[in-house]
């Protein structure tokens, strides 16, 4: 049998006040069912913690070496009781989420302002990574929310739209195309086209998409990040596709974006958690500042 706290601090309170009346009513306690509480704990560790007389109430040799054991144990108790608290409480904590790049941008900046002033504090670390680490992060628990294009279907998954991305072109300033009205995938095979490398998700979209329709990209450059190819675009290297999230930020570095037609082509954007794992407190904050504060780009 273990030792219970309640048994804990009937020990401290005789041991600090010397007399069981003014220990009860130090815990609410009346002095029979204080008693036993002592009494239950010295059986437990073998032997007597206190000295009774019909005078005087004093500590053995073993109880005086137990009690500051004991209060440091009720101190840590307490310290604990009050950090889960705070924790639910949300007045203390930290919360990583991982998100694409492009949202982490665009998107996410506006959220994290809300939450910050609804929840100063937690701490949040966020890690921006391509679409498919998001995933990954979140099926092996390293993060508990993530933010990424729809992975279909995903038993362990549970996946929340919150708007839907399309593709764009993004061209050099004076580039041709920018003299058709509308822009179609057809258009791009004519120019040099700077690509993400495969396997992710956004280049197997864009291979299915070109195979539908017939047309085959001249790809004379890949790069593992948007960013990489924004810039490579930039400097004249070629055209690219990108998901409308970065729209501001191409634009921000003298880009020209236009949308793309025949086929237009759409994905899902949203909250990706675990199924049958619950959410921290500080989390399911997070989705839901997450489903208020965002809207479609």
């Amino acid at each position: 049998m273990d030792i219970t706290i309640k048994q804990l601090k009937a020990f401290v309170a005789v041991a600090q006040t010397r007399n069981f009346a003014e220990a009860g009513e130090l815990l609410h306690l009346s002095q029979p069912a204080l008693s036993i509480a002592v009494k239950n704990m010295e059986e437990i560790v073998g032997g007597r913690l206190l000295s009774r007389t019909t005078r005087t109430l004093s500590l053995t040799p073993e109880g005086e070496d137990f009690l500051p054991v004991a209060q440091r144990l009720l101190a840590d108790w307490d310290n604990a009781l009050a950090d889960l608290h705070n924790l639910f409480a949300m007045r203390r904590g930290k919360l990583t989420i991982a998100t694409m790049a492009s949202f982490s941008i665009s998107q996410l900046p506006r959220a994290l302002a809300h939450y910050r002033k609804q929840h100063p504090g937690i701490n949040i670390a966020v890690q921006d990574v391509v679409a498919e680490d998001v995933v990954e992060m979140v099926r092996k628990g390293r993060v508990e929310v993530g933010v990424t294009f729809d992975p279909d279907e995903s038993e362990d998954l549970i996946f929340e739209p919150l708007f839907e991305d399309h593709f764009f072109v993004v061209t050099p300033k004076q580039h041709p195309l920018l003299e058709i009205r509308q822009i179609t995938w057809k258009h791009l095979q004519d120019y040099p086209f700077i690509a993400l490398q495969r396997p992710s998700a956004m280049r197997q979209m864009i291979d299915k998409t070109t195979a539908g329709c017939g047309v085959k990209l001249t790809v004379e450059f890949e790069a593992n990040q948007l960013a990489s190819i924004s810039s490579m675009v930039a400097n004249g290297l070629g055209i690219s596709v990108m998901p409308s999230l970065t729209i501001q930020q191409m634009e921000s570095l003298g880009l020209e974006c236009r949308p793309l037609t025949r086929p237009t082509v759409t994905r899902k954007v949203g909250i990706l958690t675990r199924r049958r794992y619950p959410l921290s407190a500080a989390a399911n904050a997070m989705v839901e500042t997450l489903k208020h504060q965002i809207t479609a780009p």
